[in-house]
């Protein structure tokens, strides 16, 4: 496809390849960099958790926040995969997820080795049972609306008339297991998480 007289590709994102490389630099970063990241900066240190153990947790402000931080993110990227750098942006965000999860899992490994991975998966459980499947859905929503739009083979498609309904449909159920995994991230996860920190 051309615009402005650049060819712009339509393969898929690799999304486990840009994924794995993400894991990677995180791991990479917070391994290098762990003098810094991880000293006196409070980042899961015994302290942190010490007052996390003990703290009591409102779910409805902790739902409203975790709420707009999520849907911001899904719509966000919904009407970014609209420009000519969608698939850049569908790439960008896995990537950044994937170099978050390095960064995480290696912060606790360094600081609590074994014990440290458990806290890792117990500080996203049950809520990333809904957010992984939900963020897939929506990378494929986007590559789809994406390849819609700028590719004259398949644009026609913008001329069905299911194809907006269908659109606005599967961004709709999209939206709605987001908002079930928010609802699971602010009243169950925390009770996991506390439970679990009282026996770290």
């Amino acid at each position: 496809m051309q615009i402005a007289g650049k060819r712009i590709g339509m393969t898929k994102v690799p999304v486990l390849a840009v994924f794995c490389i993400g894991v990677v630099a995180g791991i990479l970063v917070m391994y290098m960099g762990k003098s810094v990241l991880l000293k006196d900066t409070g980042l899961f240190d015994e302290d942190t958790l010490y007052h996390m153990k003990y703290m009591t947790v409102d779910g409805r402000a902790l739902f409203c926040y975790i709420f707009r931080k999520r849907i911001l993110v899904v719509l966000g990227m919904a009407v970014l995969c609209t420009t000519y750098l969608g698939l850049v942006v569908c790439a960008g965000a896995v990537g950044w997820y994937g170099m978050s999860v390095g960064a995480y899992l290696s912060a606790l490994a360094l600081r609590y080795g074994l014990k440290g991975i458990f806290l890792a998966l117990v500080g996203v459980f049950p809520q990333y049972l809904l957010y992984v499947p939900a963020m897939l859905a929506l990378l494929g929503w986007c590559e789809s609306l994406y390849r819609g739009i700028y590719s004259r083979s398949i644009s026609a498609d913008l001329a069905d008339k299911g194809f907006w309904p269908g659109k606005v449909g599967s961004l709709a159920l999209i939206l709605g297991a987001v908002t079930v995994g928010c609802l699971l991230e602010a009243y169950v996860n925390p009770r996991f998480l506390l439970g679990y920190l009282k026996v770290f």
